[in-house]
């Protein structure tokens, strides 16, 4: 396969143009966009983001000496659970300094990935969905699989506080909110609430994420 269709499939696949380890660019930018696709294959008329596609990348920033920071794009509508909090948990891992920047939206599962990174931005009219984990489908009603999805929150409730300013109390309080959402619980958070509520550092854009991360990588 020759460079030009290489490039043109990695746009159709992964939304880049180029991984990671194909190139000497010192800022690395990985989009994450609309559904979070886990270990079941999802509807093909949505567009989605796989979290096996997502993991390699991160890998290959890793390994490739010449990027020093990444910018991780969101605009999702949640997905799934244990792939989201996977690629989020990895994104913070990692040694590279990383800012993300929520455009959209940033839904769901979509808030710990957009917590994961050293600093992080909201466009003004972006929102974020924050509320208890669901699932489709049958649901066995024993205590086993209460206790299943008890630990489940436990978990990215506790990823999201380890990883922005929010306090437990108020973030599950956000969680459990009755007075936005019609047939659901949660909070809608636009833009400077997001920021208000400690879930976010900063309202901003393009320029503003590149030149914090352009900031942390210098000071590295």
């Amino acid at each position: 396969m020759d460079k030009k269709n290489e490039e043109i499939e990695n746009i159709e696949e992964l939304g880049v143009s180029s991984v990671a380890q194909d190139n000497n660019e010192e800022i690395k930018c990985i989009t994450i966009i609309g559904e979070i696709e886990g270990h079941y294959i999802g509807n093909p008329q949505k567009k989605s983001t796989k979290y096996e596609h997502i993991i390699p990348m991160l890998y290959s920033v890793e390994e490739n000496d010449n990027i020093k920071g990444v910018l991780i794009i969101l605009n999702t509508v949640g997905g799934d659970v244990e792939a989201g909090l996977a690629i989020a948990e990895l994104i913070n891992s990692i040694s590279k300094k990383v800012v993300t920047l929520v455009l959209g939206g940033s839904h769901s599962i979509g808030v710990p990935l957009a917590t994961s990174g050293d600093y992080s931005f909201i466009a003004p009219t972006a929102t974020m969905l924050v509320h208890p984990i669901r699932t489709n489908g049958l649901v066995i009603g024993i205590n086993e699989t209460f206790e299943y999805f008890k630990k489940m929150q436990e978990r990215i409730t506790s990823f999201i506080v380890r990883t922005s300013s929010i306090e437990k109390d108020k973030l599950e309080k956000l969680m459990h909110s009755k007075d936005e959402l019609v047939s659901d619980v949660g909070s809608v958070l636009i833009g400077k609430e997001a920021v208000d509520n400690g879930i976010i550092n900063e309202v901003g854009g393009l320029k503003e994420a590149l030149s914090k991360l352009k900031e942390l990588i210098n000071k590295n």
